[in-house]
């Protein structure tokens, strides 16, 4: 890593960035910005066609990627992922904890098979791979650096549905905490960003059941990809050195405070 005392730099050269569901959404662009800024990206996510897509696409940049078909409510995938990135780029040193589902529905209306799905992707895979992650870099004595995504509903619930959901990226939030702290001491920073109502095939989902809900926002726009770039980079950049346990609320102003 560049010498943080020698100013802002988002150079990731040298860098292997593993970043979960990156087959459209914000996870997409996260593994296109960690790319174009020279970390060598691990893609990660179900579909096996889209993965191979983006990796065609990063590398007619100039990138370097590799795709592993991941499923984060399978533990053992995840573990034998992690192995395989490291063999693959190297040890990983880049963390974006990115995958999630949504429920959209009441507590009462959901499906114990639901309930499974939505706390094993958004919460015990990012627990686990966390974990798995930080163990290489222990092991090593290598410093890293963790993003965990979260959402603004883990601090805002107006009960529409999605119960789940905001509970299990409030947990994220917290697990960004509670591992800042007992990973300090080994250079493992662990931040978090909590974006606001942001383009993803989970918002259209939500927009074709509730209508365009953006004019309610107070500068009536959903967020595009690119405005948590900023973020992001500071985040996993030499710059970030002495911040962890951080979360950063990105809403556009969309949620009162």
């Amino acid at each position: 890593m560049t010498d943080p005392s020698q100013g802002f730099s988002t150079d990731l050269s040298g860098q292997v960035a593993l970043v979960t569901g990156t087959t459209s959404g914000l996870g997409r662009r996260f593994a296109q910005v960690l790319a174009a800024h020279g970390a060598k990206v691990a893609l990660t996510g179900r579909r096996v066609e889209r993965l191979a897509e983006l990796e065609k696409e990063i590398q007619a940049s100039g990138g370097q990627c590799a795709s592993f078909p991941l499923d984060m409510t399978d533990a053992d995938n995840i573990l034998s992922v992690a192995a395989e990135v490291e063999q693959a780029l190297g040890t990983i040193s880049i963390l974006v904890n990115n995958a999630g589902i949504p429920d959209a529905k009441y507590a009462t209306q959901m499906s114990v098979e639901l309930i499974d799905d939505v706390i094993g992707t958004n919460l015990r895979g990012p627990y686990i791979l966390s974990c798995e992650v930080a163990r290489r870099l222990i092991k090593k004595k290598q410093p890293g650096r963790m993003v965990n995504i979260s959402s603004i509903g883990a601090f805002t619930y107006e009960g529409h549905g999605a119960a789940l959901y905001s509970m299990t990226k409030s947990a994220i939030a917290r697990m960004t905490d509670v591992l800042a702290v007992e990973w300090a001491k080994f250079h493992i920073n662990v931040n978090c960003i909590a974006p606001g109502l942001f383009e993803s095939e989970m918002t259209d989902g939500m927009l074709e059941r509730m209508g365009d809900f953006s004019r309610d926002n107070p500068r009536k726009r959903i967020g595009r990809a690119h405005q948590l770039d900023s973020t992001l980079l500071y985040m996993v950049s030499p710059s970030s050195d002495a911040v962890t346990g951080t979360t950063i609320k990105v809403d556009d102003g969309q949620t009162p405070r």
